[in-house]
């Protein structure tokens, strides 16, 4: 009988409780009173700024606005009308008529939705005039992006209509538009401004008053933000064009500061493809390339095994742990042997022996797979020397999140005793067993802008400035505490001194030789990444000059063979032009302005079809036997 009561009275308070809050809002709050959304006879009218204007480090316009117009839809005041005309006039089916005119009505009867996008001006002007005759529909300006320069498509990103998610967020009304993607995604707030808004009042039969309240709630449109970005948009174009024909990332930073000055990845697009009515088609048409993947940022998410390059941080972890000095010498007998079996091939000549500065600048094998063994043999287990020697590697920033102001990226994979216990849990592995890491090969894989970044903390002999794409917002330098304080490397700086003699002595006399630049003192290493899908990869990374570097790049050039056959001279030019402001290396310029690895390409893509032609006919071949 007690359980009755209080189940009884359980309901009963209950209910007074929604009672009394309901009298709160609606008698005693007045929080939502003076809201003109909450009069049925006030439409609000909205007035959109212009998208803050996008800069490049030196002041070069590189984002501009155009004006569009949008069509709008209050459904409560929509009237009879000719349909099939007004469909003509908009460029648009009967069937997309009633689609959006149900999803207005959805979003809300009363209040006004985007029901055509981004007309131009020549159908703006036809269709004004005929606007009197449809009820219910009016036009509203407003500003779209403008490119004119067509380059940085993945570092400036693009805006689009909110999506349902975005609708979450407030400031937002179904229709408008919002940054998606690089810059304009990441600097949001800034770029879009603050919308004005005028509230309308008509009386009971639809027609407009007046202003509601005399304009008390009325508000003015704050103007976007104007925006600098870290990126030398002459580099950018150049490097855009030295990839022409290729694939693969580009990524420059000033190692003093972290700043990103180029930031390629390719095959690139046009952005402006990305403004208009033909927005969504031409965004379609890219997201599905699945062959070129011209949306795919290869320099923030692309993994590749970082080859040769990786044979400095070899050296650097060598030095440190003192199992080897500069003057340690190894003989190269064509190769490395290790275990049983095993066997590093080297293009070295048998029976060269190699110091530290010569392995690096004749990128011998032989030398860094026997740094290696070292370092992982010189503690009591295999565990505790792998350990040591993945936090060394992730001191540059490797095997991790940036955690950079950029719009995207991949962690890349640095290996480490966790991992192989995992892939070896009855198996004793030891450093023959891993023995392709100390040439940047096995688990390890590494982003472009990874590497870039691997390669400014060596520049700067020991410690790095997180990667950033901001310089300044409303012409004010932004100061950003993770940006402007150094992360250390565990590598002593004394020991980066004979490494960068050595990645000199690459340039000057090394497998880099005939990318030197007469009057600037390059430092590089060359890389070729094995690839099990086709021609090897092409690598380099760069920093120049030698003291008190201004840049530092890494370059990967997907099928292209070796190191020095594309990304070295796409380095070497990109680092003379941004030096100097011009190249003296004409021919390798022409080269590779008009060099291709489409046939490269065009191969590998055959080879995926034959693969999945020879899968299909396989799989069917199984249904038939099963049934």
């Amino acid at each position: 009988m007690e359980k009755k009561y209080i189940a009884y009275f359980s309901i009963l308070l209950v209910g007074l409780l929604f009672i009394i809050r309901l009298f709160y809002i609606q008698v005693l709050d007045s929080k939502y009173k003076g809201s003109p959304l909450n009069n049925s006879a006030v439409t609000p009218k909205y007035d959109y700024p212009e998208r803050g204007f996008i800069y490049d480090r030196n002041g070069v316009l590189i984002v501009a606005n155009q004006p569009s117009y949008d069509v709008m839809i209050v459904p409560r005041d929509v009237k009879p009308l000719d349909t099939l005309e007004f469909c003509k006039l908009l460029k648009i089916d009967k069937e997309d008529f009633v689609g959006k005119y149900k999803k207005a009505k959805k979003h809300s009867p009363r209040l006004p939705s985007v029901f055509v996008a981004q007309l131009s001006k020549g159908d703006y002007a036809y269709l004004q005039e005929k606007m009197y005759k449809y009820k219910g529909f009016y036009i509203q300006k407003r500003s779209l992006r403008q490119y004119p320069i067509q380059s940085a498509a993945n570092v400036l990103g693009y805006i689009s209509e909110v999506t349902t998610a975005d609708l979450n967020n407030k400031n937002y009304q179904q229709g408008e538009l919002i940054g998606k993607n690089g810059v304009e995604k990441e600097y949001e707030e800034a770029l879009r401004g603050v919308k004005g808004v005028k509230f309308i009042q008509k009386d009971r039969f639809n027609k407009v008053i007046g202003p509601y309240k005399g304009g008390e709630y009325d508000t003015l449109a704050i103007v976007g933000k104007d925006v600098n970005i870290t990126i030398d948009i002459k580099l950018q174009k150049y490097a855009e064009d030295l990839m022409a024909n290729k694939r693969g990332g580009i990524v420059a930073i000033e190692p003093s500061t972290g700043e990103i000055l180029a930031l390629v990845s390719a095959p690139t697009y046009d952005p402006n493809l990305l403004v208009g009515r033909e927005r969504s088609k031409n965004y379609n048409k890219l997201d599905s390339d699945s062959h070129e993947k011209p949306m795919f940022d290869r320099a923030l998410l692309a993994e590749y095994p970082p080859g040769s390059p990786f044979k400095i941080l070899t050296a650097l972890i060598g030095l440190q742990e003192e199992v080897i000095t500069p003057e340690s010498r190894v003989t190269c007998y064509h190769g490395y042997r290790y275990g049983r079996r095993g066997f590093m091939k080297c293009h070295c000549s048998s029976g060269t022996v190699n110091d530290l500065n010569s392995g690096i600048h004749q990128s011998c094998n032989a030398y860094f797979a026997s740094t290696y063994k070292k370092i992982i043999e010189k503690y009591p287990t295999s565990s505790e020397g792998m350990k040591r020697w993945s936090e060394h590697v992730k001191s540059f920033g490797l095997g991790d999140f940036l955690h950079n102001d950029l719009f995207t990226g991949r962690r890349g994979v640095v290996p480490d005793e966790k991992l192989y216990d995992k892939y070896y849990p009855t198996f004793n592995w030891g450093a023959s067993t891993t023995i392709s890491n100390a040439i940047g090969q096995g688990e390890i894989l590494t982003t472009p802008i990874q590497l870039a970044n691997m390669t400014a903390a060596v520049a700067n002999r020991g410690y790095y400035f997180t990667p950033h794409i901001i310089k300044k917002i409303d012409n004010k330098p932004i100061q950003i505490d993770k940006f402007i304080n150094p992360k250390k490397t565990t590598i002593d700086p004394k020991y980066f001194i004979p490494v960068v003699e050595g990645m000199y002595d690459v340039v000057e006399k090394g497998t880099a030789r005939y990318s030197k630049v007469d009057g600037i003192e390059i430092c590089g290493k060359t890389g070729t990444a094995e690839n099990p899908h086709g021609q090897d990869h092409s690598i380099f990374i760069a920093f120049a000059p030698k003291d008190n570097p201004k840049i530092a790049i890494a370059v990967f050039v997907e099928n292209g063979y070796w190191g020095s056959r594309w990304a070295g001279p796409m380095a070497s030019l990109m680092i003379e032009k941004y030096l100097k402001g011009e190249v003296s290396l004409k021919a390798y310029e022409k080269k590779m302005f008009e060099g291709s690895l489409r046939e490269e390409y065009d191969k590998q893509l055959l080879t995926e079809q034959l693969e999945k032609e020879i899968k299909e006919k396989l799989k069917k071949e199984l249904e038939e036997k099963a049934e």
